[in-house]
């Protein structure tokens, strides 16, 4: 069976308009949160990405039945869901599985989940999430590969996260959505997809408040019911867009985004000397004048998202001047910097630092993808270099791009999928 690879053919300026799809990080959550309803639920403008084909199987692989037509709506039926195992075959494939521990846990009061996969960009213990479910009432572990928790009756209470984190507010998010009482997360993450989590579970019937806050009240409800709901826009497509159309000087509109969830990266891009304006919908990004350099530093939101420090290296790598990249959030989030480097980047790193020397050109060459944003990475470096560059490893890109060659060729983009032996 022969695998595949993108051939893009660089120098095309990008124009046009083009619609983001729905939100990765919001339908990972959303898929695993409908098993806490009594009732069916129907998720629109879920993206068609194989992390939600994979979180599927798994809802079916727990006796759910799932009717998911990709670019209409995914019907969950959780009703004779009665499994409480996510197995390592499908855990490993991507790293939101572990949100099955939050929601068995709310649905049944026992849940085993395989270790989860996903990207190799560093360290990204669980702690915090056992911590937040012994927290309820759960005995919580993680034992040679696999997390296992159990509780007999989940009960509210106020849970102190030593960081912040994500993942973690929302799996206590979910298991707290149905215990007894009022669970208070303090020093909650604020991100977009926890806000709409949060919409989501309110509209099946859940009291959440605070979500968007670092203080965050549930008081647990013992019945959800069915509900139909829209996924917020994808932050993280709408960010590569953006980048995109600055690094090959374009001109494109982008709709069906939310501007307010991208001003630390507009805040950015209007530094380095890119044109950006925005409607109630929709951002238009143009090209200017020449790109200045310019200083990085990911932080949790509303900061710069460090989802999108990958794609906005490779359009550093020819701004006028040095520039600098702090990664504060994972710890090995700059293995892109040597597929960069083929191209002609100039970029050397420090601990977890990048310093990135602007060059006059890219150069196409044959490169090979790391993780999710590392091939965001490429596809920019490649849209911007002379010649053609070959991506390989593209079932990273898969997981969290819906159909992304096509929104770039419809943008005017020189880029192909094909298949090699």
């Amino acid at each position: 069976m022969g695998k595949e690879r993108l051939l893009i053919t660089g120098g095309n300026p990008l124009e046009g308009e083009v619609r983001v799809s729905g939100g990765k990080n919001t339908s990972v959550a959303v898929i695993p949160a409908v098993l806490l309803s009594d009732e069916v639920c129907t998720i629109e403008n879920i993206p068609d990405i194989e992390d939600v084909h994979v979180l599927a199987d798994i809802l079916r692989s727990l006796g759910a039945k799932v009717d998911y037509v990709p670019g209409v709506h995914m019907v969950i039926d959780p009703r004779k869901a009665d499994g409480y195992q996510v197995d390592y075959r499908r855990a490993r494939q991507l790293r939101a599985s572990y949100y099955f521990l939050g929601a068995l846990l709310g649905r049944c009061g026992k849940a085993e989940v395989a270790y989860p996969g996903g990207c190799k960009i560093g360290s990204r213990p669980i702690d915090q999430h056992l911590k937040g479910f012994a927290a309820l009432g759960a005995e919580a572990e993680e034992r040679g590969g696999l997390i296992t928790a159990n509780a007999k009756q989940l009960t509210g209470n106020d849970i102190f996260f030593d960081m912040v984190t994500v993942g973690g507010t929302i799996n206590v998010m979910l298991a707290a959505a149905k215990a007894n009482g009022t669970t208070i997360i303090y020093n909650a993450a604020k991100e977009p997809h926890i806000v709409d989590l949060a919409n989501f579970l309110n509209s099946m019937g859940a009291r959440i408040k605070g979500a968007g806050t670092d203080i965050i009240r549930i008081r647990g409800q013992q019945h959800l019911h069915g509900t139909t709901y829209a996924v917020i826009p994808d932050q993280i497509e709408t960010g590569t867009l953006m980048i995109a159309t600055a690094a090959t000087r374009g001109d494109v509109t982008i709709h069906g985004c939310i501007p307010t969830h991208m001003e630390a990266l507009t805040a950015k891009l209007l530094e380095m000397g890119v044109r950006v304006t925005d409607s109630d919908d929709s951002i238009r990004v143009r090209f200017q004048s020449a790109y200045r350099a310019v200083n990085v530093k990911t932080q949790v939101y509303p900061g710069f998202p460090t989802d999108l420090q990958q794609p906005m290296c490779a359009l550093l790598t020819t701004a006028h001047g040095t520039s600098i990249v702090q990664e504060t959030i994972f710890e090995q989030r700059f293995r892109h910097l040597d597929e960069l480097a083929r191209m002609g980047a100039q970029v050397r790193v420090m601990d977890r630092t990048a310093i990135i020397e602007g060059v006059g050109q890219l150069y196409g060459a044959p490169v090979t993808t790391t993780d999710l944003r590392a091939g965001a990475a490429l596809l920019v470096a490649g849209l911007m270099a002379q010649g053609i560059t070959e991506i390989y490893e593209l079932e990273y890109i898969d997981r969290g791009y819906e159909h992304i060659e096509d929104k770039l060729r419809s943008l005017g983009a020189d880029i192909r999928r094909e298949t090699f032996f």
